[in-house]
């Protein structure tokens, strides 16, 4: 969070996150990862493994 991947505000010394933030967050998690995923599974059919 602190590196601005999530917006947050504090309360007290508590973050508090939006929800539809945080959905936007895993939702772009999720296409950074099956992305990578793919390109293994690429890579892996190039070298016949």
């Amino acid at each position: 969070m602190e590196a601005g991947a999530i917006p947050y505000r504090l309360v007290g010394r508590h973050r508090r996150i939006r929800h539809d933030d945080l959905m936007e967050y895993k939702r772009q998690d999720s296409v950074k990862r099956r992305g990578a995923a793919d390109e293994l599974s690429e890579l892996g059919q190039e070298l016949g493994l």
